[in-house]
């Protein structure tokens, strides 16, 4: 391995990158125009709302409001603990998306005409779906305080009623640009480094300039890594700027650790420029990569949690997003962003990422041929 070479190598791919005028505006302004577009305009629906529950009460009444909670199609009781810590602990690994804590006195408090507190906890970094759990979830209570009266007293009565404390995390204004602006961030890396590297390598072949490159000392993987390292600094500064961008314009916080950002940004861009080398290694024209990248990005976008939730997606479908890259880095990049947790939560992601981005980017090497067909 030879780093000189390699070094030329990277510094005439920045040259032909920069020379194109067309290029510059995709490198420099399409992400920020971009960036400001999706995050102003794209929004969600939300079904299938999963719930931890806490029941300290343990009795008929809370038996009764537990009951009205499954029975509703929309909620699903995916966790049951006795323990208020379990609560958080499920909002911060994302396995729940509402925690209920129906508190020791809550049968004795209804039953002597006083209100009856129950906390609910809801993870507002997603705040579009968290805006409308919480109305749902409202809506479930208000029927079944009703429904509840009308049992324990013969008259329509104004007290006793459930008061609901919601406390909504990560996002306490529930602004939708919390939830957007971080995962079109991500989206914008992958679109930016897809595009570029599908057509690296049919690029010199277009131009002429493969020959070139076949008659030099360099080996397939120093002109794979040469050809490589100017688009991961060119994404790592998109990444930077975006973010930096994305907090000062959006007041999106940044709560996490910017170096396991970095980190998580390396992992991704291995699978996408691994995806991306790989379009190039297989098409045999510029258009023909153009029409290949698209064909993926759109399977990514839709299936990577961004718009759609993925549990309420098909099992099967289910499966298939554990092959998509954006689907860990979406994880990350907000768990960062908003909540500020580390790789303690996030090693999972950081797993996954690791296991395909080396997969795809072998499988891109080995496919990769020093020749002209």
């Amino acid at each position: 391995m030879n780093w000189i070479r390699i070094r030329e190598l990277v510094r005439k791919e920045f040259i032909q990158l920069f020379r194109d005028k067309r290029n510059r505006p995709l490198l420099i302004l399409a992400p920020f125009i971009q960036l400001i577009v999706f995050g102003y305009v794209v929004s969600t629906d939300v079904r299938n709302i999963r719930v931890a529950l806490l029941d300290q009460s343990k009795t008929l009444e809370s038996r009764k409001l537990i009951n009205t909670i499954n029975a509703n199609k929309t909620f699903s009781i995916t966790h049951y603990t006795d323990c208020p810590n379990d609560l958080d602990h499920l909002l911060f690994k994302r396995k729940v998306d509402l925690t209920v804590k129906i508190p020791p006195d809550f049968t004795s408090r209804i039953h002597s005409g006083q209100t009856a507190p129950i906390q609910i906890l809801a993870d507002g970094s997603m705040s579009n779906m968290a805006s409308v759990r919480i109305a749902y979830t409202m809506a479930l209570l208000q029927q079944f305080n009703r429904r509840l009266n009308a049992e324990i007293y013969a008259r329509k009565i104004h007290y006793g009623q459930i008061d609901a404390r919601i406390r909504v995390w990560y996002n306490p204004n529930l602004d939708s640009e919390y939830f957007y602006v971080p995962g079109i961030v991500a989206f914008l890396i992958m679109l930016l480094t897809l595009l570029l590297t599908s057509m690296a390598i049919i690029r010199e072949k277009e131009s002429g300039t493969m020959e070139q490159l076949i008659v030099t000392p360099l080996k397939p993987a120093e002109l794979i890594i040469g050809k490589t390292i100017p688009f991961i600094i060119i994404a790592q500064t998109q990444m930077v700027l975006v973010s930096v961008f994305a907090v000062l314009w959006f007041k999106i916080p940044m709560v996490g650790s910017a170096f396991l950002l970095f980190a998580a940004t390396c992992l991704f861009l291995l699978s996408t420029l691994g995806i991306g080398l790989f379009i190039s290694t297989i098409s045999s024209t510029q258009q023909q990569a153009m029409m290949t990248t698209f064909f993926f990005i759109l399977p990514f976008f839709l299936l990577s949690g961004f718009v759609f939730p993925i549990q309420n997606m098909p099992v099967v479908v289910q499966g298939l997003t554990y092959l998509n890259p954006l689907r860990y880095f979406l994880i990350i990049i907000r768990g960062i962003f908003l909540k500020g947790i580390g790789l303690e939560i996030l090693w999972p992601q950081f797993l996954g990422l690791t296991i395909l981005g080396m997969i795809v980017f072998t499988a891109a090497v080995s496919r990769f041929k020093k020749r002209l067909d």
